[in-house]
């Protein structure tokens, strides 16, 4: 197996919440009206560092749709699902975005990068 590179994330982000990896930003998230077997989940523009499964259909609330588990790429756990296609033209917009289920990840929020004019303004401040 290669060298496993996580990518960080900063803001507010959803992270695994078996072993804390950074998984997707607040500002990433489409919808969270969407659900699953285990209760709640939330459709996202984009996710990082997960693991694509085999694809399948699924018959799905919403129609049939071809779709793949994806995985934390740190431990390993099921975190939600990618839409690879959408076979009803009212659900194309799915496709290539993911769904991470809520049982599986946890908010917290990381320190931001600080621009240097952000920083000049709250020194003149004080």
């Amino acid at each position: 197996m290669g060298r496993l590179f996580v990518v960080n994330l900063e803001g507010k982000i959803y992270s695994c919440k078996h072993c804390k990896t950074h998984l997707a930003t607040y500002e990433d998230i489409i919808s969270k009206s969407f659900h699953c077997k285990h209760g709640k989940a939330y459709l996202f523009n984009k996710v990082a560092n997960v693991s694509i499964g085999e694809t399948e259909e699924r018959l799905m609330m919403t129609g049939k749709h071809t779709v793949a588990d994806i995985f934390c790429v740190s431990c390993g756990s099921i975190v939600g699902w990618r839409y690879e296609t959408a076979h009803e033209k009212n659900q194309k917009y799915k496709e290539g975005k993911s769904v991470l289920e809520r049982l599986y990840f946890q908010h917290i929020r990381t320190s931001v990068s600080r621009t240097p004019g952000l920083i000049l303004k709250l020194l003149s401040q004080i």
